[in-house]
């Protein structure tokens, strides 16, 4: 079948307007992280689950490969498409279908766009609890296909955690419906879990029912500085001792971060950039009197113990934002390689220093930055400045291989995709990637469906 018919055919499907191809696409970017223009037959929006399966049935029929696209954030490269695929884009598919508020849970579709749900929600004072960077691009159905963290995992879990019901196409058309409301529902295998960070090589989810929490209604949050990672330890599980489950989030800047990304012509420093470690502390709850007691109490207690060096808190939501904005907005620091990866936090510290002498020894123009959640063992690494790709190869070896003596992870939240792909089996036996191949082939036996993605 020639480009040209199969585009006709599309067209038919979902209506001219809602294909892409030639020059409407020449200059779109490949992704967030892939400046370059992106190679596709062409990009299709699908408007609804319907349409998601005629177009993946023909495409079937067709023996034409596709990729699916959500908000284009993923860093993984797992949704970057070759110029032999289709690009299926589900941004259309972007409503909020039912907020029920007795059961506590929403029923979405995948295009819904992370943070619309969240001030939607918000205005219900309710919470969605997955919060991360990409809140205003990222969409439900890639939170989902890559199983997202953020930084309220240590509070709420990983998407896993909070997807209560799926609906799946999958390669041939089949709608597979997995919605179901209640949070037991023990009757045999658990379908959704394995489409949950399988990142589109099993399945496109077109609807998510997510778990929904009371919005919280106050907000404590501070930056501390540290002189060791020793510190940062102790001060995390002071936090979540003394803090009864309302600690939300703990992040961690290494002083290269910190150094990076503040000064003149980036953020502001809310503290002296002269310290070892700096962390983000933020506590949500429901009583803000005796949580601000507590907070600013806990904080006085730990100055007083001489566990941490300085210290500023956020006295209104600009000054909590421009906390945030150290962590989030890193722009400062790219081009860079980018890695993220999570081991036990007793061991952080360690690997920390082989990276940075291995970086030295081997690569001395490439230097680590690192930051990360820390609470649930994801480190972040930023390998820099970039000098060329044919340096990468070289960092992916320092970085991955320095996490097998710790027993690591080669991905914490990011996913596979295809630039991780050489390194799976470094955390997965052959018997766990044969099963996986196995599953893969029942499912996409042409394997058409985000092909050379993950296995």
């Amino acid at each position: 079948m020639t480009n040209e018919s199969l585009i006709a055919s599309l067209s038919e499907l979902v209506g001219v307007s809602n294909v892409l191809y030639g020059d409407p696409i020449s200059n779109q970017a490949t992704s967030y992280w892939n400046p370059a223009p992106i190679q596709t037959i062409a990009i299709v929006k699908p408007g609804c689950t319907e349409e998601v399966s005629q177009l993946l049935s023909l495409c079937h029929e067709r023996g034409q490969s596709v990729v699916i696209q959500s908000g284009g954030t993923g860093v993984c490269e797992g949704a970057d498409p070759s110029s032999e695929d289709v690009v299926v884009s589900l941004e259309r598919m972007n409503q909020i279908i039912d907020v029920d508020r007795n059961e506590m849970v929403a029923t979405v579709e995948a295009g819904v766009i992370l943070q619309n749900l969240q001030e939607t929600l918000a205005d219900q004072n309710l919470l969605f609890p997955l919060d991360l960077g990409a809140r205003g691009s990222c969409m439900i159905g890639g939170n989902v296909a890559t199983n997202a963290g953020g930084i309220n995992v240590l509070r709420y879990g990983m998407v896993r955690n909070l997807v209560l019901g799926l609906e799946v196409v999958l390669m041939d058309g089949t709608v597979l419906s997995s919605m179901y409301p209640m949070l037991k529902n023990n009757t045999g295998y658990d379908l959704k879990q394995m489409f949950i960070g399988s990142e589109g090589t099993l399945g496109v989810i077109t609807k998510v029912m997510v778990r929904l929490f009371p919005l919280p209604t106050s907000c404590q949050c501070a930056m501390v500085a540290v002189d060791s990672f020793d510190a940062v330890s102790a001060l995390l599980h002071r936090f979540r001792a003394q803090l009864s489950g309302t600690l939300s989030a703990f992040e961690v800047m290494w002083n290269n971060y910190y150094v990076g990304v503040t000064g003149e012509g980036k953020h502001r420093a809310p503290l002296s950039r002269d310290y070892p470690f700096y962390i983000i502390i933020e506590a949500e709850g429901f009583d803000e009197s005796s949580d601000k007691l507590r907070f600013e109490r806990l904080l006085s207690e730990i100055l007083d113990d001489g566990q941490i060096l300085d210290a500023v808190l956020a006295s209104s939501e600009r000054e909590r934002r421009e906390i945030w904005m150290v962590r989030e907005e890193f722009d400062a620091l790219l081009p860079a390689y980018l890695y993220d990866v999570s081991l036990p936090l007793g061991t952080m510290d360690e690997y920390a220093e082989v990276l940075e002498a291995r970086f030295n020894a081997e690569l001395p123009d490439c230097h680590p930055v690192l930051f990360g959640h820390i609470a649930d063992g994801n480190l972040h690494i930023f390998a820099g400045p970039y000098v060329d790709e044919a340096h990468h190869s070289a960092a992916d070896e320092i970085v991955y291989s320095a996490l097998i003596p710790f027993g690591g992870s080669v991905s914490a939240e990011h996913g596979i995709g295809l630039n991780k792909k050489a390194w799976l089996s470094q955390n997965r036996s052959e018997d766990e990637l044969a099963l996986m191949r196995s599953i893969k082939q029942v499912l996409d036996p042409a394997n058409l469906l985000n092909p050379g993605r993950v296995i």
